[in-house]
């Protein structure tokens, strides 16, 4: 902003300064009432380019208020503000390990569905439902939960399971 406002305060500076001098070498009326004029525009540029800069931090900070209420409420990390002097911190970096985790993480949950689809046609059958298939199919879901169970670490990676408090 001092990069614009810059020339346009010289020239009334200048203008200013030009007024005094003359209307002080003169000594007339009239020189001293257009230094008086100049110093009133002189003081009005400069009310207008501080109320300017004033307005553009304020908007400046709402707008990166509402950004990070955004990148809140979108899950994403808040945008980099001058307290945290614009830098990025790198929480955690995803390796491909991870990535190899998650699919077959996705794979036992939908072997868990497909089992609980099996369990749930077999007892609409009433009477005539195989409980040696509903067995089969509620080993697989403990089986498999246990295999999951294994795969998730805690936070850290210090390889202990998960703990907390589930929410429902």
């Amino acid at each position: 902003m001092l990069r614009i406002s810059g020339p346009g305060m010289m020239v009334f500076i200048i203008a200013f300064l030009v007024a005094v001098i003359f209307a002080a070498n003169q000594n007339d009326v009239v020189g001293w009432v257009v230094a008086v004029i100049a110093a009133f525009w002189l003081a009005l540029a400069c009310f207008v380019v501080f109320s300017i800069q004033k307005a553009a931090k304020k908007a400046g900070a709402k707008l990166t208020e509402a950004q990070n209420a955004f990148n809140t409420a979108a899950g994403r990390a808040p945008s980099p503000t001058a307290e945290n002097h614009g830098g990025t911190r790198l929480v955690s970096e995803r390796s491909e390990a991870d990535e190899v985790r998650d699919l077959k993480l996705d794979h036992s949950f939908k072997i868990v569905q497909v089992q609980i689809r099996v369990v749930e046609d077999e007892r609409a059958k009433g009477q005539a439902a195989d409980q040696d298939t509903i067995r089969r199919a509620l080993e697989t879901i403990e089986i498999t939960a246990t295999n999951a169970r294994d795969m998730i670490r805690s936070a850290g990676g210090t390889g202990d399971p998960v703990s907390g408090t589930i929410i429902d």
